[in-house]
């Protein structure tokens, strides 16, 4: 038993020596782990930026808000010197047991954004941020919130002991 939970603590601090992340941890009366993992503005900024995968978007910022997340970006256009301004809300839920990223009011120079392209990026947003604040597989996604100060997840992680093995 003291083996399992040295080797918990040193696979979490592992993951927050290669993450921008915090994590707490308390275990639930019934055995489980209740974990609050937290990403700072900075690295929630560069988890979106890495989602939109786009190489001619430059000057992101996400400015996170409580609730929401409002993102600004330039973008260059393809054979020319012209940038293009792109703005879009990001709100983050939970839908069983998973993150969910809905990105709307996307405009590109004040002119919406093609849906086909909004759905990858929600997708891609929701499973990298997901998969930054998850700290372990057999954990299910309770609760996620956003402040000024960054993104909180709490996170329910199933144990021998509360599977009852």
């Amino acid at each position: 038993m003291k083996s399992r939970i040295m080797m918990l603590g040193l696979l979490v601090v592992m993951a927050l020596a290669v993450s921008a992340c915090s994590v707490d941890v308390e275990r639930n009366p019934d055995g489980s782990l209740a974990v609050e993992s937290s990403m700072t503005g900075d690295a929630l900024q560069e988890e979106l930026e890495a989602a939109i995968a786009d190489p001619l978007v430059r000057e992101f910022t996400a400015d996170l808000h409580d609730g929401y997340i409002l993102v600004t970006s330039e973008r260059e256009r393809v054979m020319s010197d012209e940038l293009d301004t792109m703005t879009f809300r990001l709100d983050l839920g939970v839908s069983d047991g998973h993150l969910t990223a809905t990105i709307s009011d996307v405009k590109l120079n004040d002119k919406p954004v093609e849906e086909e392209r909004v759905a990858v990026w929600n997708e891609r947003t929701a499973t990298r941020l997901e998969r930054s604040g998850q700290r372990n597989p057999n954990s299910t996604l309770q609760a996620v919130t956003v402040s000024e100060d960054g993104v909180t997840m709490a996170w329910r992680v199933e144990t021998a002991r509360s599977r009852g093995d």
